[in-house]
């Protein structure tokens, strides 16, 4: 890999998550009735970072829980994480119940479209929502699944050899997106 370069530093996170907070209150009218549902882990510091700018926006704050999809993933063989079971628990750490509630998920990257995929399968386990919205800070392209987001930071158009990786201060002591670029050898052997 060549070394990385930074697509989005500190600043252009930050004014990104303004956007889509301005354009959140906008789209739904306020925050009433809306849940702000991260996807772990860096998908729940998102949308807490989110809520704190909806609260300077609106004055109210909007509530956030966090979703853990481990268990939905359909790229897990049986026996490490699937979900094989209806009895199972359900992951996550929503703040009340979502029944009738307009849900935004909100994750770091998007790119297959299969963890927004497992997402929506584990929010129906918790209840069914009013509307299921999405909020990422990247989108990469390479859907393997119709799903497309409602609001995104930044959309960066990449191969698929290309990585995108999201560092935020809670997890990584530091905010920026970098892409890595793979050298044409590694290309060729893949």
């Amino acid at each position: 890999m060549q070394e990385p370069r930074v697509i989005m530093d500190e600043s252009a996170i930050r004014r990104a998550l303004t956007r889509i907070a301005h354009e959140m209150v906008e789209k739904n009218k306020g925050i009433e009735g809306c849940i702000l549902v991260g996807i772990r882990t860096r998908g729940v510091y998102l949308a807490r970072r989110v809520a704190e700018r909806i609260l300077d926006i609106e004055g109210t704050p909007v509530p956030v829980g966090e979703l853990d999809i481990t268990r939905y993933r359909d790229d897990r063989p049986h026996g490490e994480g699937y979900r094989d079971s209806a009895s199972e628990g359900i992951g996550g750490d929503l703040p009340c119940s979502i029944r009738d509630k307009r849900i935004i998920l909100i994750d770091d990257v998007l790119y297959t479209g299969r963890t927004i995929r497992a997402a929506l399968d584990a929010l129906m386990d918790f209840g069914r929502p009013q509307s299921i919205q999405l909020a990422v800070l990247v989108d990469r392209g390479h859907r393997e699944l119709p799903i497309r987001p409602d609001y995104v930071g930044k959309n960066v158009p990449t191969s698929r050899f290309e990585q995108i990786e999201v560092s935020l201060t809670e997890v990584d002591d530091s905010d920026c997106v970098t892409i890595l670029h793979p050298r044409e050898a590694e290309i060729q052997q893949a």
